[in-house]
C-alpha cells in the first residue's frame, strides 16, 4: 500500500537543491527492539484495530482505535504499556464517527477531532487531567464531512497552541491557529484555490507558533507555505516538484532551529523527502530502497521529526510494499520492518530519545500499533 493523505508557486525560494546520497543501514529484525500492541476494544476485522500516531518525550503513545462497528475511540498507551481509552463528549457512535487523537505535547495535552452524530468534525483538546474541550473554527461548515480538523501528529506545540484547517460549506479548506487562550485565527495562503478540495492545509506548528503545511492552487497542484509568528506567509516549491494535479510540495514539520521538513511529488508521481533551512536552501533525500516505478506513488514519505533533527517515516518499494526508516541529523538512513507486518507499515512520529511509533496491517489487514526503541535502548 502507498500513502496516507490528510487532505493541493508563487514566491519560490530558489537556491539549488542538494541531493543527499544517504548511507543505508538495514537492521535485521533480531537486532531491533520492536513492541507491537493492540488497544482494548480494538476491532479485529479488515482495517479495524489500533492506529498509533504520536509519541511524547515521556514515551506515552497516542492514537485511536477502530472498533468492531468501525467507530473511533482515542487512546493513550503509557510507557509501561497501560491503556486509557477516551471519547470526546458529543462524539458520534455510528460507523465512521467517534474520536481521533493525533498529537500530544510534552505537557501531555492531546488534540485531534471527532465526528458527531451527523458526521460533522469538531476539534478538541484534552488536558493532562483528562478534561476535554471541544472547539470549532469560525466559518467551519456544518455538513457531513465538513468542520474543524487538527489533523497531524505535529499540530500542538509545547505551550498548547494548536494549528489545523477547517472546511467551509463549499468544501474549501482554510488554515487556523488556536491560541492558548482559546482564540482562533483563520488564514488563507495567497494563491490557494477556492474550489472544493482546494485551499490551505496546516500540518505543523513550531515551539514559537510558526505554522507550515501546504495549499492546493486552482489547478490542484500542491505548494508549501510558512506562516511566521507575525502572520506573514511565504510559499515555496522544492526544485523538481511536479506541476500536475496532486503533485508538488507538501510542508510537514519543524526543527527548533526553524528548518522545515516535508515531501514532494515529482512529474513521475514519485515522492521524495526534503529539508528547507531558514535561508531557503533545500536538501532532498530518498530511502535507498525506495521504489522508482513512475505513476504509482512509490518513494519516500517523511512524517515525523524530533528536536535533534532525526526524521522518521516510511518508503514504498518497487513491489508496492511499505517499510519504515529513520534518518539521523547527519543524513544516515536506517531501514526497518515490523515483525508480522504485511505490505503496510506507516511510521508517524519520533521522540527525542529516537523511539518511533506508527502502525501496520497484518496478513488479514487488521491494524496494530508498534513502538521501535532507539538503538541501544
Amino acid at each position: 500500500m502507498k500513502t496516507f493523505y490528510f487532505a493541493k508557486r508563487k514566491l519560490q525560494l530558489a537556491p539549488a537543491a542538494t541531493i543527499l546520497v544517504a548511507l543505508a543501514i538495514c537492521i535485521p529484525l533480531s537486532a531491533q527492539t520492536i513492541t507491537t500492541f493492540d488497544a482494548p476494544g480494538a476491532g479485529t476485522g479488515a482495517f479495524q484495530g489500533t492506529y498509533a500516531f504520536n509519541i511524547a518525550p515521556s514515551g506515552a503513545i497516542i492514537g485511536y482505535t477502530r472498533d468492531a462497528g468501525n467507530v473511533r475511540h482515542g487512546f493513550i498507551r503509557s510507557q509501561q504499556g497501560g491503556f486509557t481509552i477516551f471519547d470526546a463528549p458529543g462524539a458520534g457512535t455510528a460507523a465512521g464517527q467517534g474520536t481521533r487523537a493525533y498529537s500530544i505535547n510534552p505537557a501531555g495535552e492531546i488534540t485531534g477531532f471527532f465526528f458527531d452524530s451527523v458526521t460533522v468534525a469538531h476539534g478538541y483538546v484534552r488536558s493532562n487531567q483528562g478534561v476535554i474541550t471541544a472547539f470549532d473554527a469560525p466559518g467551519a461548515g456544518t455538513g457531513p464531512g465538513q468542520g474543524t480538523f487538527p489533523l497531524s501528529p505535529l499540530i500542538i506545540n509545547p505551550s498548547g497552541a494548536i494549528a489545523g484547517y477547517y472546511t467551509d460549506s463549499s468544501d474549501v479548506a482554510h488554515g487556523f491557529l488556536r491560541e492558548t487562550n482559546g482564540a482562533i485565527i483563520a488564514f488563507d495562503v495567497p494563491g490557494a484555490g477556492t474550489g472544493p478540495g482546494e485551499g490551505t492545509f496546516s500540518y505543523a506548528i513550531s515551539e514559537t507558533g510558526a505554522i507550515t503545511g501546504y495549499y492546493f492552487d486552482s489547478a490542484d497542484v500542491s505548494h508549501g507555505f510558512l506562516r511566521d509568528t507575525t502572520g506573514v506567509i511565504i510559499t515555496f516549491d522544492v526544485p523538481g516538484s511536479g506541476t500536475a494535479p496532486l503533485q508538488g510540495t507538501y510542508g510537514g514539520g519543524f526543527t527548533p532551529s526553524g528548518t522545515i521538513m516535508g515531501n514532494y511529488f515529482d512529474a513521475d508521481n514519485l515522492s521524495h523527502g526534503f529539508l528547507m533551512d531558514t535561508n531557503g536552501a533545500f536538501t532532498t533525500f530518498d530511502a535507498p530502497d525506495a521504489g522508482h516505478v513512475p505513476g504509482v506513488d512509490d518513494g519516500t514519505y517523511p512524517f515525523g521529526i524530533n528536536a535533534n533533527g532525526a526524521i522518521t517515516g516510511w518508503y514504498v518499494d518497487d513491489a508496492d510494499a511499505n517499510h519504515g526508516f529513520v534518518r539521523d541529523k547527519h543524513g544516515a538512513i536506517v531501514e526497518f520492518d515490523v515483525p508480522g507486518a504485511g505490505a503496510g507499515v506507516f511510521v508517524w512520529s519520533i521522540a527525542p530519545s529516537g523511539a518511533v511509533t506508527g502502525y501496520f496491517w497484518d496478513a488479514n489487514f487488521v491494524i496494530h500499533g508498534f513502538v521501535r526503541e532507539a538503538a541501544g535502548k
